[in-house]
């Protein structure tokens, strides 16, 4: 196709997005706007739209890789699938610093942030065709030089696990609070740590007639669309209790933290998709 973009113009686009990811990870400031103005003067009469949706492509080939992605750039997978993921691997093949920046950031735990308003840090979930758009895809398979899910790695952070369901416990005493249940509020408790992941869920809140709410906490201090991990105790617990079991996924946890939340069945809400299998032998 005329429009596709030539292997120069890919490692353009790919060093441009990787330049602004780690300026991103030290937690310096960057200008979108300006990266975008100074790679078109590299490319062949690319519009301002096509670099940016380029660049959300490259976040979908992160996502699959298990790395973390710009929260600004939201995964786009429709891309040109064996160009853009081979400069992917290329440039992290030769640039093993920010190999080391990733594994260095999947350990980070930020202090459980203080938030003026507590109940303002939710916000709505994606929709079921965006997160369908930014999944995972199931039939290609992405090389990583690096060898190493840091995604997965951040996920099995058990002190950034216990800061996110911290937060969310802070959320959930404001939330039944400001509704006048404060006896409920104080009765919430953290199963987690009581009974360990046997239980199937982080948190026991309330609704505000008294019913239970099994919260199960997934964090990150990257964007919206980072997947998550799902144990075979936890799925099985959604199906069991559907109606009173919420999915509360938190985002941006390093500085702006915010939160979605779905109710019911896990399997009804996501795309589930295996990891790993267990090989037993015949």
């Amino acid at each position: 196709m005329a429009n596709n973009w030539s292997e120069s113009e890919v490692e353009a686009a790919v060093e441009d997005y990787f330049d602004m990811l780690r300026l991103e990870l030290l937690g310096h400031t960057y200008n979108k706007t300006e990266h975008r103005r100074t790679l078109l003067e590299r490319l062949n009469n690319r519009s301002h739209g096509s670099v940016e949706l380029k660049h959300q492509n490259i976040s979908a080939v992160l996502i699959e890789m298990g790395i973390p992605y710009i929260e600004g750039y939201k995964p786009r997978t429709n891309y040109q699938k064996r160009l853009l993921p081979e400069a992917v691997a290329s440039y992290l093949s030769s640039h093993p610093d920010i190999q080391l920046l990733f594994q260095q950031d999947a350990g980070v735990v930020p202090a459980v942030p203080t938030v003026g308003d507590l109940l303002a840090a939710m916000e709505a979930p994606p929709q079921r065709e965006e997160r369908r758009e930014s999944g995972i895809q199931e039939s290609l398979a992405i090389y990583n030089p690096g060898g190493i899910n840091y995604l997965e790695l951040e996920a099995q952070n058990q002190l950034l696990g216990d800061a996110g369901e911290q937060f969310i416990i802070n959320y959930e005493r404001a939330r039944l609070i400001r509704s006048g249940c404060d006896s409920l509020a104080d009765s919430i408790a953290q199963v987690s740590v009581t009974e360990g992941p046997m239980a199937g869920f982080d948190i026991r809140s309330f609704e505000v007639d008294g019913r239970d709410r099994f919260i199960e906490v997934k964090t990150t201090k990257y964007g919206k669309n980072t997947p998550f991990y799902v144990t075979p105790n936890e799925l099985a617990f959604s199906r069991k209790n559907a109606e009173r079991y919420f999915l509360y996924r938190l985002f941006r946890f390093r500085t702006e933290p915010r939160v979605f939340a779905l109710q019911g069945h896990l399997q009804e809400q996501f795309k589930l998709q295996p990891s790993q299998y267990l090989a037993k032998p015949y």
